[in-house]
């Protein structure tokens, strides 16, 4: 009787979380495990259609197939998307290990329960018909699966992956991580070979350069080149034979600027050799979060199905998170910071998610009440993917100011976001802030990045009521009755004052790159007519009101109150993407002013 229990609670554990035609099977006698269930193939069924009934969700979840051709010979990949998976979730890319069923280890190895618990998904690499190949043909079906993977309209992706390989398909992943360091965050490898020594030799002569496809181009001057070895990617080898993998460790802790000396700690990693990054490191991806990265080495022989191992390797890979993976100058590497408090709000009856991040010094900082930051993404961005790749949370920590991160609705297919009702949502989410938290209403303020910043641009001309100041990045709008992204109408525009201040990069969306002195008209220059007007500062003048802070370049206009009301940013280097950096330079702006009873203060002097 108590078997028969046991067997129907594990039959009703298959029907809530697998698939609905999946087929649940169990394993020999005595074994309490689910090991088989049915794939849904996606080489048969067509992209999912949108669903308005969940806010921020993957409309397509639970355990995928696809098949591929490589060079002739039918190989497959599995994917597990969890089934409360967000828009855009983080991924972990797993080769599994040679001779173990590919679903038995899903469910046996932890994984699936780690997914499920921490709304994530899988990639889950397959070996061949004789087990796991040469790395070169390896690297034919990696490249296969990732291409789909990385386009595919069944589910979205963060962008960058987590990578865990092991034995030979390992072996083949972190070459591929090699030669693709913009596409991996951390990575951790079982029981893996080296590469040949020329293969490593090879990454430090392959350089980066700054474009971005469909953006400007950016010539990269040659002392600043990013090598393939210059991209840290925190790194956990687990090998019951080091000396297997001395090569690789070599690079890798090289890629990651290590210390030689290595610490241990039997509560960490089972006891392994950590080696951290330098603090005197030069790295551009941590440049900003500090030296973060390390190297970690095991030498122990380990069970591939126990889930305590793969907890741990869970733990290591997702203490990193890391964005941009279009140029290395746009790169970060950082710690992953759990989320501020998720909720749901209707807007015309559609439901939206949105984030509330309250950082511990707000109530210490404010007492009174916390200015609060509207935070409005880009296209593509949610809620959860801006928060990482701003790191505003940085800023909120240490200025105590609350963060409101808006997320946004289905976009041209049902696993992508785009803006829409954006001033409705505002409006409602003000409201209650005011009325749930202990906020200052006198110091709202708004920013954003591409098609958040048109927003919040295009708020400051027909709504400037809305923010105390704005500050944003990437993203202008200009005042037209011509058709056009980014225009408002002459007779929305309020013509009113409002502190404003916008980031542009070097590489940027062609429209809007340049300078407000060079000689082509674009809408930078209309976007910074209409605020000169609206602020009372007369001409663009000649440009020698510019300060240079290293990358960053500034332009500030101040009123005959010598107060800071338009400044004009340019970050060299950086394609369309903003880099977390640039988020205490807009704070630095947005913090002195208030707005009460339609008056605008700096610093507590009212502005004439």
């Amino acid at each position: 009787m108590k078997n028969l229990t046991k067997l129907i609670a594990l039959f009703a554990f298959a029907i809530l979380c697998f698939p609905t035609d999946a087929q649940p099977g169990f394993g020999g006698p005595g074994e309490d495990v689910i090991r088989v269930f049915t794939p849904k193939s996606l080489d048969k069924i067509a992209p999912p259609d949108y669903d308005f009934q969940r806010a921020n969700k993957l409309p397509l979840t639970g355990y995928l197939e696809k098949s591929f051709d490589i060079n002739g010979q039918s190989r497959t990949a599995k994917f597990y998307i969890s089934s409360v998976a967000p828009v855009r979730p983080f991924f972990t890319v797993i080769a599994v290990p040679e001779k173990v069923n590919t679903t038995e280890f899903l469910v046996a190895s932890g994984w699936l329960d780690l997914v499920e618990k921490n709304e994530e998904c899988l990639v889950l690499l397959e070996a061949g018909n004789d087990g796991w190949g040469d790395v070169n043909s390896e690297k034919q079906y990696i490249d296969s699966v990732m291409t789909f993977y990385s386009g595919n309209t069944y589910f979205s992706t963060f962008g960058i992956n987590y990578l865990l390989g092991f034995d030979g398909g390992g072996s083949a992943l972190e070459a591929w991580s090699a030669e693709n360091p913009l596409k991996v965050i951390s990575q951790v490898f079982i029981n893996t070979e080296s590469q040949r020594d020329d293969f490593y030799e090879t990454q430090a002569s392959k350089f980066m350069d700054g474009n971005s496809s469909g953006y400007k181009a950016i010539e990269i001057p040659e002392d600043l080149l990013i090598a393939h070895n210059e991209i840290p990617i925190p790194t956990l080898f687990v090998n019951s034979d080091l000396s297997k993998v001395e090569t690789c460790m070599e690079y890798w802790c090289d890629v990651n600027d290590v210390y030689s000396i290595s610490s241990s700690n039997d509560d960490e990693l089972w006891g392994a050799k950590v080696y951290p990054q330098a603090e005197n490191s030069k790295a551009w991806a941590t440049a900003y979060s500090g030296p973060v990265s390390k190297v970690a080495t095991l030498e122990s022989k380990v069970d591939v199905l126990d889930p305590n191992l793969n907890k741990m390797m869970h733990e290591f890979l997702s203490e990193f998170v890391a964005y941009d993976n279009t140029t290395a100058y746009g790169r970060h590497l950082a710690l992953r910071k759990p989320y501020g408090e998720i909720r749901n709000m209707l807007v015309k009856d559609e439901l939206r998610e949105f984030q509330v991040y309250v950082p511990e010094s707000a109530a210490k900082m404010w007492p009174e009440g916390a200015p609060v930051v509207f935070v409005f993404p880009g296209n593509s961005q949610t809620d959860k993917v801006f928060f990482h790749n701003t790191l505003w949370w940085k800023v909120a920590d240490q200025e105590g100011c609350i963060l409101v991160i808006i997320c946004e609705t289905y976009s041209n297919n049902s696993v992508s976001v785009s803006h829409a009702n954006t001033g409705l949502f505002y409006e409602q989410l003000a409201d209650y802030m005011k009325k749930y938290y202990p906020v200052d209403a006198t110091r709202f303020y708004a920013t954003g990045q591409s098609a958040g910043s048109f927003a919040v641009q295009g708020f400051g001309i027909t709504n400037p009521e809305y923010f105390a100041a704005i500050a944003s990045t990437s993203g202008l709008s200009s005042v037209s009755n011509e058709p056009g992204f980014g225009r408002t109408s002459v007779e929305d525009a309020s013509y009113k004052t409002i502190p404003n201040y916008c980031i542009i990069g070097e590489g940027d969306i062609e429209m809007m790159t340049g300078t407000l002195w060079d000689d082509t008209e674009n809408m930078l220059d209309a976007w910074a007519e209409y605020y000169l007007k609206a602020n009372k500062l007369g001409s663009v003048g000649d440009g020698s009101n510019m300060e240079k802070d290293g990358r960053f370049y500034t332009w500030t206009w101040k009123n005959d109150q010598d107060i800071p009301l338009f400044k004009v940013g340019r970050t060299m280097y950086r394609a369309h993407n903003s880099i977390p950096a640039e988020m205490p330079r807009l704070w630095d702006f947005l913090k002195h002013w208030s707005l009460k009873d339609g008056v605008r203060y700096y610093d507590g002097v009212a502005v004439k």
